[in-house]
């Protein structure tokens, strides 16, 4: 029989059936399951409306960036240093976006690919960027916000640098293997 055909099988079932067990044991020890699901849902709609000022917030903030010019500007400022590092210049605008907004980065790693396709350098190096960083300022505005945060202390150094290094090992691991 093929393994491919029974891996896609057994995936397609692990998840309903981890819910399966979750549920049949939350019943054989005694808890109420669908009140308990019904309090959580409460309990997610409220965070839902927590959230949508500082999504809003973001969102603005990453519009204005875009449109405003503010990313090419940055772009062409650093142009002749990324020559000198070696470092491609199409991928700027995505390790940029990248720790700011997941959608923007995700939609920039597209228009790459399609330009210079999947199998090319950049776009290995821009897939690889997208699986290596997160989008740090908007884990910092979106969820510390959602939970009351406010001092969030070295969590954007640090998340920030996690990038950078994840966005500078992205580069140089994809020269060095698919160069």
């Amino acid at each position: 029989m093929n393994p491919y055909l029974i891996l896609s099988n057994i995936s397609t079932w692990v998840v309903p059936c981890l819910i399966f067990m979750a549920i049949f044991y939350a019943y054989l020890r005694g808890i109420k399951v669908f009140e308990t699901f019904v309090e959580g849902a409460k309990e997610g709609f409220g965070m839902s409306i927590r959230l949508i000022p500082f999504l809003v917030g973001m969102m603005v903030a990453i519009g204005l960036f875009r449109d405003s010019g503010a990313m090419e500007l940055l772009g062409n400022m650093l142009t002749p240093l990324l020559k000198i590092l070696g470092i491609p210049v199409e991928v700027l605008p995505l390790a940029i976006m990248r720790p700011v907004s997941g959608s923007s980065a995700l939609a920039i790693t597209t228009e790459i690919m399609k330009a210079n396709g999947p199998d090319s350098l950049l776009g290995r190096m821009a897939a690889t960027m997208q699986g290596s960083t997160d989008t740090t300022l908007f884990i910092l505005a979106v969820y510390f916000g959602a939970v009351g945060i406010k001092k969030t202390r070295h969590a954007l150094t640090v998340g920030l640098f996690a990038d950078a290094v994840g966005i500078l090992a992205a580069i140089f691991i994809c020269r060095l293997v698919f160069l």
